[in-house]
């Protein structure tokens, strides 16, 4: 009975191991079965719970799509989702990883009392209501000139020049002559009119009288003290009437003539502050307002001129001085102001990126108002409280194309109005092998070549940030089989690309250096 026992136990055993091996090989057997999924690297490449896909791809190929995960044909790296929701939500999401690694800054509009402010240049100058100018009214000549030289430095009654006048001679003897002969004051005050109308000086009559004797010379002294700023005669030279013999310019005031850009010139207006420092003197400054305006933009530098006197009793300025001129509207007003950085000016319209309430990213055109230091008003566009992004601009415009979720800051306007927008700052540009509608964005590396065949060239180059490209070896499509043919293996290069259907192709290449263009 025992042996039957034992017996019994040893064949529950048995069946449960049998039972146990076969569930074993069924399980590996059901498991080879099953289409296997591939195991891709990193999680990139994982659809987000409860998000519909609509395609893979590669970012740095983003024309080619494909229906499942895995690991790309071009490159050694996961294939990246894209999910119907950002196809339907305006503005692109950038995961707060890669905005780290883009180095993508926020800064928030604020709301704050605008003033008027912009720095400009100007220079001191003489002030020309000072300015005395010497004539001549007769014709004469030089007998001594004691000014000689442009801007020598003159006191009030200097000597400037000796002028003899042959044609006063006859009227100074002809009133000797009537005052030795006794003859009543009328006929004596009638030759001293004749002698004034001939532009004898009175001191000059006044001397004759009281000498009695003929004055020769004509002694020309500085009306005030200045400089002499201009000289127009020489020793013994013959002046004619109403010839400017000098120039003498006055030093106690000075003008300070502002240049404003013409594209500030309606910005400018009488009475503004003026804080002015000397170019090679940082701890100097003039103070004082805008007094004049002039009415004529200059030809020649597109500035306008506006001015104000400032005080030289001391003599601490001189004509000629370049000054760094800030000039500030004294009444203030509210506005907004965002960082000047995080405006983007394609030459057609100006644009910021907003950052929405759900954190996605979409551009909003805005209209400038005048510079606040590092700071830029903001006319319209934008209200109190947005975040916009002050830095990395350029790099989110570059994944928003790669994803094609949110419209190019410089091209979908030219797109619409099917031409390219001029002075664009991403490189957008037009393509001679492409029809003239069509906007291609350019990109730019440097590399060395390794391979070149008649249709394509293969580089290694460095990293490409707009594409998120790592430093890498690629091949690049030519725009023909005749392009490029100067360059070789080993030639380092710097070139342009696009993107061509389902690949780049190349579209300017020189060499590092600058030659074979």
């Amino acid at each position: 009975m025992q042996n039957k026992s034992v017996i019994f136990t040893l064949s529950s055993v048995a069946c449960a191991m049998i039972l146990v091996a076969g569930g074993y090989f069924a399980g590996r057997y059901v498991a080879s079965a099953q289409p296997s999924v591939p195991q891709v690297a990193g999680t990139a490449s994982l659809p987000s719970a409860g998000q519909k896909v609509l395609y893979w791809h590669d970012p740095m190929v983003p024309q080619q799509h494909f229906d499942k995960p895995g690991k790309s044909p071009f490159m050694d790296m996961p294939l990246v989702p894209v999910y119907a929701q950002d196809n339907q939500r305006p503005g692109l999401a950038i995961d707060p990883a890669m905005q780290q690694s883009l180095g993508i800054r926020f800064a928030t509009v604020r709301q704050t009392e605008v003033q008027t402010r912009m720095e400009v240049i100007g220079t001191t100058q003489f002030d020309e209501s000072l300015a005395e100018v010497i004539q001549t009214r007769a014709t004469g000549y030089i007998t001594q000139l004691y000014a000689n030289a442009p801007q020598q430095r003159v006191h009030r009654g200097d000597p400037i020049a000796s002028l003899f006048v042959p044609e006063w001679l006859p009227a100074q003897e002809e009133y000797l002559a009537l005052k030795r002969g006794g003859l009543g004051t009328a006929i004596l005050n009638d030759s001293k009119a004749k002698m004034r109308a001939l532009s004898i000086p009175a001191e000059l009559i006044t001397a004759l009288d009281k000498t009695g004797k003929v004055q020769n010379n004509l002694l020309i002294s500085a009306p005030h003290d200045g400089v002499v700023s201009e000289l127009n005669v020489r020793d013994g030279a013959m002046v004619a009437p109403g010839q400017t013999l000098a120039k003498i310019n006055g030093l106690g005031k000075l003008w300070l003539e502002i240049d404003i850009p013409e594209a500030l010139a309606t910005q400018v207006q009488v009475g503004m502050q003026v804080v002015a420092t000397p170019a090679n003197q940082p701890n100097r400054t003039v103070h004082g307002e805008i007094q004049q305006i002039l009415p004529q933009i200059n030809g020649s530098s597109r500035t306008l001129q506006a001015r104000l006197i400032i005080d030289n009793a001391n003599d601490e300025w001189v004509p000629g001085m370049l000054m760094r001129v800030q000039l500030t509207k004294t009444a203030g007003k509210l506005g907004l102001l965002v960082p000047s950085d995080a405006i983007i000016s394609t030459g057609k319209r100006t644009v910021v990126i907003v950052r929405n309430h759900d954190g996605r990213l979409q551009p909003a055109n805005v209209t400038l108002g005048g510079e606040v230091g590092e700071e830029t008003e903001i006319l319209s566009g934008l209200q109190a409280g947005e975040q916009v992004v002050a830095s990395g601009q350029f790099l989110i415009d570059s994944e928003a194309s790669l994803k094609s979720v949110m419209p190019r800051i410089d091209g979908a306007e030219a797109a619409v109005n099917n031409s390219p927008t001029q002075g664009s700052v991403s490189a957008v540009r037009q393509h001679p092998s492409v029809d003239n509608t069509t906007l291609i964005k350019t990109y730019q590396s440097t590399g060395v070549i390794e391979q070149v065949t008649p249709d394509s060239i293969t580089l290694s180059h460095e990293a490409v940030p707009a594409l998120q490209w790592p430093a890498m070896t690629m091949m690049y499509k030519k725009p023909a089989s005749a392009e490029f043919e100067a360059f070789k293996q080993g030639d380092k290069v710097n070139f342009s690309f696009i993107a061509d259907g389902d690949g780049w192709q190349l579209t300017r290449m020189t060499t590092a250096g600058g030659a074979k263009p």
